[in-house]
């Protein structure tokens, strides 16, 4: 920690992406902690359930690691902000304060439209994955308007360009950044960063530290 950094009453859960794991957001853990908050970056099985099951599967085991007198925020990428939105579609947390999701498909993914019907892709991706389309009935869209501080950071660079025309433009290989938008939002932020690095993104990490603190991008 730096000498400067003071230890907050504030705790940051962080949830990775679809068919990642916790070393992903190891970057975000450290640069977080440096700065005094207290971090829980906890794995999920994303490939092996229901975006519903994931979220109540791993958001209990987090909250339970989180002091009670602390406040609580959300630092996600990709699928694990959808998983915050259904665990707080159904349940309230007392101490939440803001949440940052990197990449989120909110409006779902026009990829899992074109291509979700392929075996290959339900492999890969799991019953999780197949519910981030666009239409009306996946889950992305039943959840609705968000009702807390939220931020949104979206990349606007691909290194995929097959995926990348599946998809309006810009958009960071795998979610458009139209897609990452959502009614209720507080702030939202579009740097030039693929969907696979925005964790370790020195810009990303700043925004984050932005928002966490004064619930804005730009200090």
């Amino acid at each position: 920690m730096n000498q400067d950094a003071h230890v907050k009453k504030e705790t940051v859960i962080l949830l990775h992406g679809l068919v990642r794991t916790p070393r992903s957001m190891n970057t975000i853990a450290k640069h977080l902690r440096r700065q005094g908050y207290q971090v829980v970056n906890l794995g999920y099985a994303s490939r092996q359930h229901d975006v519903m099951t994931l979220a109540n599967q791993v958001m209990p085991q987090a909250l339970a690691q989180c002091q009670a007198d602390h406040t609580i925020h959300f630092v996600t990428h990709s699928l694990g902000g959808i998983l915050v939105r259904a665990y707080l579609s159904k349940h309230k947390i007392e101490q939440l304060g803001r949440v940052v999701m990197l990449a989120p498909p909110n409006q779902g993914s026009e990829i899992v439209d074109k291509l979700g019907h392929l075996r290959l892709f339900k492999w890969i991706n799991g019953e999780a994955g197949l519910q981030l389309g666009t239409d009306e009935m996946s889950m992305p869209k039943r959840l609705g308007a968000v009702d807390y501080e939220l931020g949104v950071i979206a990349g606007t660079r691909s290194v995929n360009l097959i995926l990348s025309t599946l998809m309006p433009r810009p958009n960071d290989g795998k979610v458009s950044v139209s897609s990452t938008k959502i009614a209720g939002m507080k702030a939202h932020l579009t740097l030039p960063v693929t969907h696979t690095f925005l964790m370790t993104n020195r810009r990303v990490l700043t925004a984050i530290s932005a928002f966490l603190a004064t619930g804005l991008f730009a200090n």
